[in-house]
């Protein structure tokens, strides 16, 4: 029980003046049995344990998270604030019970929704249940409840053909090197600055920076071939293309670029094509002007270098 100021109390003090203050009953989440009726109806929302029983049935009977919020009190107020192919943001994403819900509700009723869920790498405490199940943090508990929520939707909807995959990203500084010169050695600066990428990233990085960049959907489709002997990525069906190899060599240009042309023609991309390589790949200016100029050739007149 708890005093709260009031400007609607219907207590009165001892001068029959209306007061200040009323007296509210705290209860606690824990202690509850489920929602209030007069706001949501318990019968959708269920008892607060739903979210657990939920994942102990995703992790063989045991309770890796405490307190989840049950799907179908997350589908009751998803229902209210969403059409069937809007983005579901959450920044506190805990075990994806959202993730769960919104791959859920598109089973049910074919829906396209999405999600982007946002959580900070929060260790698991030793001695947990989710310690012990090898979960070193929160994501890592999130990101294979999402694993095992698509599958167990998918054994349930053997006839629903959406898309329950999903990708993870880790916040990272930027993979490509930012200028800061030192004033006092220009020239080792430069030298330093010849490889424009931070050592140690892979393609993949690299990758989806330049996706981001260029202000392209994450979850655009992503191919990938082997040509001479490098990887190259079409991104949105040729609309864009990357090769990001370390190293091509003068004599393998006519090879690679016959390689992407090909690909290129089979994709048919709606839009211009822009191609990018690595700068640093080029052993000499010759090397890239000819890659640059057979790809002009064919139609793919935007060649850009990171």
């Amino acid at each position: 029980m708890v005093f709260k100021r009031s400007n609607t109390t219907p207590l009165i003090n001892e001068r029959g003046i209306r007061g200040k203050w009323n007296i509210y009953i705290k209860k606690y989440l824990g202690d509850a049995s489920g929602a209030p009726s007069s706001l949501i109806p318990r019968s959708i929302v269920g008892i607060s344990n739903a979210g657990t029983k939920q994942i102990k049935e995703l992790f063989n009977n045991q309770a890796v998270f405490n307190n989840p919020k049950p799907t179908n009190y997350l589908s009751y107020l998803l229902s209210m604030g969403t059409e069937s192919e809007d983005i579901v943001l959450d920044f506190f994403a805990g075990s994806c019970s959202t993730a769960h819900t919104v791959m859920q509700m598109n089973a049910e009723d074919s829906g396209m929704r999405r999600f982007i869920l946002v959580q900070l790498p929060e260790p698991t405490e030793q001695g947990t249940t989710a310690y012990k199940q090898g979960f070193a943090t929160i994501v890592d508990i999130g990101t294979e409840r999402i694993r095992r929520a698509g599958k167990k939707i998918r054994e349930e909807n053997p006839d629903y053909e959406g898309d329950l995959g999903f990708k993870v990203f880790k916040l990272d500084s930027s993979n490509i090197r930012a200028w800061n010169p030192d004033a006092s050695d220009l020239e080792q600066t430069l030298y330093d600055h010849v490889e424009h990428l931070v050592p140690g990233r892979s393609e993949e990085d690299v990758l989806y920076e330049l996706l981001l960049k260029r202000g392209v959907d994450l979850a655009t489709p992503i191919e990938s071939r082997t040509v001479a002997g490098k990887s190259v990525y079409s991104i949105g069906y040729g609309v864009l293309i990357a090769c990001l190899a370390p190293s091509i060599a003068r004599g393998e240009v006519e090879e690679l670029a016959s390689g992407i042309i090909s690909w290129h023609e089979e994709l048919q991309p709606a839009a211009d094509t822009h191609i990018f390589f690595r700068d640093s790949a080029f052993g000499d200016d010759v090397t890239k002007t000819n890659l640059a100029a057979i790809l002009q050739q064919h139609g793919i007149h935007h060649v850009r270098s990171l």
